[in-house]
């Protein structure tokens, strides 16, 4: 299976996937699948805390097709919302190398990244048990324990984002 990027106006990705969809059942694209990869971070607003669901990527989606056709094309480039392909409009490429494996990490935990669950060693280190921040912990740039979360470096393409990801910590 391949996975090839589209931008998208931000905030607006699950409207955009709505209307893709809608408009793709018209035609015959078998096998085919939009993935938005979000995150479940607790935000405290006036002493109470809630669970919200932000994305991994803003303003990014992914499609999950086996070949790109040309009706395919057309039909994501006219969806209202839509601003280009990665890596260049012309000619849409899937990923590959470190930008696909970066994007299995997160697909692999379904469609929304919960908390991981993290120790610290003796000299303040982090130390990830399970969840989505195992095996990114070299691209960790920033860890706040009060909030339970960690902001990690993620590159796709050309562009780097910082991320919030949650963590619970273990205690013994």
């Amino acid at each position: 299976m391949n996975y090839f990027a589209l931008q998208v106006k931000t905030r607006a990705e699950d409207i955009f996937i709505k209307r893709a969809l809608a408009t793709l059942s018209e035609g015959d694209y078998g096998g085919i699948r939009l993935i938005f990869p979000r995150r479940k971070l607790p935000i405290r607003r006036k002493g109470v805390i809630r669970q919200e669901l932000a994305p991994v990527f803003p303003g990014y989606i992914f499609l999950e097709a086996e070949t790109f056709q040309p009706g395919l094309y057309w039909h994501l480039r006219t969806t209202n919302g839509f601003y280009r392909f990665l890596p260049e409009n012309a000619e849409p490429k899937p990923l590959e190398g470190k930008d696909l494996s970066t994007l299995k990490h997160f697909v692999s935990f379904g469609e929304v990244a919960g908390s991981s669950i993290v120790r610290f060693d003796e000299n303040d280190r982090i130390q990830v048990q399970e969840g989505p921040l195992k095996g990114l912990e070299g691209q960790i740039v920033k860890v706040d324990k009060r909030k339970g979360r960690a902001k990690i470096k993620l590159d796709l393409y050309d562009e780097t984002f910082l991320v919030d990801l949650a963590f619970e910590v273990l205690t013994h």
